[in-house]
């Protein structure tokens, strides 16, 4: 088994059951000390026990990320459990509201918000500054490539998803020279517990009914997503260890071939002068 993470501690919201789940298993798997997270606790207890039966060290701790106090908590408890954070990765997400934009709910829409992109910012917010202050850390945000087109009426994900990206951008030029990377993340198109929210989502079936159907025939195909969630997590390991850091602040597949990339650049703000 590779313990390229071994030392370090991760903590990864929505970690119950999904691309969250594989991804807390992949990092288990290479030596990270894993902070399970979600609201439910049944699904983060199944995610405990699993990568503690594969020998691995996890942690499961119920949170809402849209919460700072609770994100605040699960800081302490991991710190008093394994010690400081050295790599957050932000996956809790909902898929809704569906439809035009002037007749989805204001307040769910902005709910979507919350959880993407007010979430990221609590991680930020409770993990960063301990890494800035140690030896310096990663922060993934497990975004989407819904965030780099406009499919409509799902504005809801999409602009949360394009901010998720843009956001990482900032972290990324904002923390480098405090030893701190940032990137965004697609996990990859498999079957997850957000896609049962979608199929069984009145307005969904009745705004975006080629989308349910796709997803609807998938799942009755059988697909398990294996192959999908090991890449996904695969890809987060291969970003925790460090060995990527020059590609901080871009936004990245399991199909991308890292060593091909080129280096990240970012702007000259000097030059730039404010904006």
């Amino acid at each position: 088994m590779d313990q390229e993470l071994s030392g370090q501690v991760a903590v990864v919201t929505g970690s119950g059951r999904g691309f969250g789940r594989a991804i807390a298993e992949g990092l288990a798997a290479t030596g990270a000390a894993v902070i399970v997270t979600s609201r439910t606790e049944r699904e983060i207890d199944d995610t405990v026990k699993a990568i503690e039966a594969s020998g691995g060290k996890a942690l499961g701790v119920v949170a809402d990320v849209t919460k700072l106090p609770d994100v605040q908590s699960l800081r302490a408890a991991a710190e008093e459990k394994f010690g400081p954070v050295t790599l957050a990765v932000h996956n809790a997400g909902v898929p809704w509201p569906f439809g035009p934009t002037w007749l989805v709910d204001p307040g769910r829409w902005w709910g979507a918000q919350q959880v993407h992109v007010l979430g990221a910012m609590h991680c930020i917010a409770a993990f960063v500054p301990g890494m800035t202050a140690g030896q310096g850390g990663r922060v993934i945000v497990i975004s989407s490539a819904g965030g780099t087109r406009v499919t409509p009426y799902m504005s809801g994900y999409a602009v949360a998803k394009a901010t998720q990206i843009r956001l990482v951008r900032f972290l990324a030029a904002e923390g480098r020279d405090a030893g701190v990377s940032a990137f965004a993340v697609h996990p990859g198109d498999e079957l997850t517990g957000i896609s049962d929210l979608t199929m069984s989502d009145p307005d969904a079936q009745r705004w975006v009914p080629w989308f349910v159907g796709d997803l609807t025939s998938r799942k009755e195909a059988g697909s398990d997503g294996t192959a999908g969630f090991r890449a996904c997590a695969s890809l987060c390991a291969r970003l925790g260890s460090g060995r990527y850091d020059r590609l901080s602040g871009q936004y990245l597949t399991p199909d991308d071939d890292l060593d091909a990339l080129p280096d990240t650049e970012f702007e000259d703000v000097a030059a730039a002068g404010p904006p």
